[in-house]
C-alpha cells in the first residue's frame, strides 16, 4: 500500500485545535446515521460502536493471540481513519498498554466483557513506553487513530459490537 495524504491542516475557529481537513472528511465517512444491518455487524473484519453521539463502523484486524497482541500496531507508519485493531482477551483482566515501536498516535478504547467502553485514552504518544492503564475489568481494547474518538464524540458508556464478543452477555449482540 502506498502512503496516503490526509489533506491540508486547518484551524477550527474557537476550538484552537489543528485538525487535518482530510481527517474531518474521514470522521464524516466513519459516522453511520442508519442502524447497521445484522449481516454487516457480525463479521470478523467489522466492528460497530454506538452511543448518544450516533454510530460508527471500523474495519478491524483482530489480535486474539498473545503473539498478535504483543505485536499490535507496531512499526506501521499509517492507518486508514476507518480502521483499527481489536484486542481480544480470553478472560476479563487488568490491562495496560504502551506505545513501544508504535509510530502513529492512537486512541485506546478499553471495554468490559459486555462490550461497554469503560475508559478512553486519547492520543497516545508514538514511541512512548509509559504504561497506559485501561482498568481492572478489561476484556476488549480497540485502537483507532489518535483524536478520532473525541472528534466523533465516542464516550465512556458507548457500546461496541463484534463477533468475537461473548454474545450471551454482550450489551449489543450480533
Amino acid at each position: 500500500m502506498g502512503k496516503r495524504s490526509f489533506g491540508k491542516r486547518l484551524t477550527l475557529s474557537g476550538a484552537g485545535r489543528r485538525i487535518g481537513a482530510g481527517f474531518l472528511g474521514l470522521v464524516a465517512g466513519v459516522m453511520i446515521s442508519l442502524p447497521a444491518q445484522a449481516d454487516d455487524a457480525c463479521r470478523a473484519d467489522s466492528l460497530l460502536i454506538r452511543g448518544d453521539w450516533g454510530q460508527a463502523r471500523f474495519s478491524v484486524e483482530v489480535a486474539d493471540t498473545e503473539a498478535e497482541r504483543a505485536q499490535g500496531l507496531m512499526n506501521r507508519s499509517h492507518m486508514p481513519s476507518s480502521a483499527g485493531m481489536l484486542f481480544v482477551y480470553e478472560t476479563t483482566r487488568s490491562a495496560s498498554f504502551w506505545m513501544r515501536n508504535t509510530l502513529i498516535p492512537l486512541d485506546m478504547l478499553f471495554a468490559d466483557e459486555h462490550g461497554v467502553i469503560q475508559h478512553i485514552h486519547s492520543n497516545a504518544i508514538p514511541l512512548d513506553e509509559t504504561p497506559i492503564f485501561g482498568g481492572d475489568d478489561v476484556r476488549y481494547v480497540l485502537e483507532i487513530n489518535g483524536g478520532l474518538s473525541e472528534a466523533m464524540g465516542i464516550s465512556v458508556g458507548s457500546e461496541m459490537r463484534h463477533q468475537s464478543f461473548l454474545q450471551e452477555i454482550a450489551n449489543w449482540r450480533c
